[in-house]
């Protein structure tokens, strides 16, 4: 798929190591990248080696291997002139009692970029998550959800229409349900995260109480639809949202799985029946939590986390 996009890659690190103990080996290709870290000292655990999220893709003595996809390991996708940069890190976790104090080393790889080929930040955003016999998906869609967006870019204000699905398989039919949903500027969430709070509390969407952010009425009970108006968080940046999904059984619905939203002069309302409006009730205290038995045992459901973005929200007074 890589090869589609690029036709020629342009190896920007085939650099030694910081360390004079190691070197590094870097093979950028449009459909694969290689990256071998070769260590002399013997204490070194090279298990604990990781590139961005991925852990090696073979060890052995001295030596650690990464074998991946650009859209694998959390890679940032950047561009520059003619070319675009995908960066990473790679980071020696050090174990207790270890000599040898953990690092992170910077990875980079140039392509040149095509003339057709638009910023990141243009691409229609829909990601692909696989979970057991489930496959979730969640992606910036068009104005009527008929297809993937043509733009990332939102002006303030407007609506940002997502969709959430999931592909049952063999599997019982199952309501997905978002779960929880914040943005934040990076495409991880760290302790230290600034985040705006979307939907909280097991299913409420905190939103809809300051905007025009609603559900949008259910065409399948594997999708989700939400209209999310654009908000001034992160206003000019790279904007992730972060969401977990939720597949469930749909007659196991209650204050702890569900999908509600705030509608002006009425209330709090439940997405799926809303004449059970009364489990969205918890929304603005505590909506408690019980234990979750799994799709393998047979009962309820499964939940995936996962990352849209990045898109971008523009103030068009500016």
């Amino acid at each position: 798929m890589m090869a589609f996009f690029w036709q020629g890659a342009l190896l920007l690190s085939l650099a030694a190591a910081m360390s004079v103990h190691a070197d590094m080996t870097l093979d950028c290709r449009p459909d694969l990248v290689t990256l071998v870290w070769t260590e002399s000292r013997a204490q070194a655990d090279m298990s604990l080696f990781r590139l961005g999220s991925c852990f090696p893709t073979s060890l052995s003595v001295g030596e650690a291997v990464f074998s991946v996809d650009l859209n694998d390991c959390n890679f940032r996708r950047l561009v520059t002139g003619n070319h675009l940069m995908y960066t990473n890190d790679l980071t020696y976790l050090s174990s207790p009692g270890s000599h040898i104090v953990g690092f992170t080393h910077p990875v980079v790889c140039a392509y040149e970029r095509p003339k057709d080929w638009y910023p990141s930040i243009y691409d229609p955003v829909f990601h692909t998550y696989g979970l057991g016999a489930l496959v979730f998906h969640i992606g910036l869609m068009n104005d009527d959800f008929s297809g993937p967006a043509e733009s990332a870019s939102f002006p303030l204000g407007s609506f940002i229409p997502i969709m959430a699905s999931v592909a049952q398989k063999t599997h019982q039919p199952l309501l997905l349900l978002l779960e929880e949903c914040v943005a934040a500027t990076t495409p991880e969430l760290q302790p230290e995260s600034i985040i705006y709070p979307i939907i909280t509390n097991k299913g409420c969407l905190v939103d809809s109480m300051i905007s025009r952010s609603k559900f949008e009425p259910r065409q399948k009970s594997s999708e989700i639809r939400l209209s999310l108006q654009a908000f001034r968080f992160g206003l000019g940046e790279e904007v992730f949202i972060h969401c977990k999904l939720v597949a469930w059984d749909p007659n196991g619905l209650d204050n702890t799985k569900k999908a509600c939203h705030f509608v002006k002069e009425q209330g709090w309302e439940l997405l799926d029946n809303t004449a059970h409006s009364n489990l969205c009730d918890c929304c603005e205290s505590s909506c408690k939590s019980r234990r979750m038995r799994s799709i393998s045992s047979g009962k309820y459901g499964m939940v995936q986390n996962a990352v849209l973005g990045p898109l971008k929200i523009t103030d068009v007074n500016s």
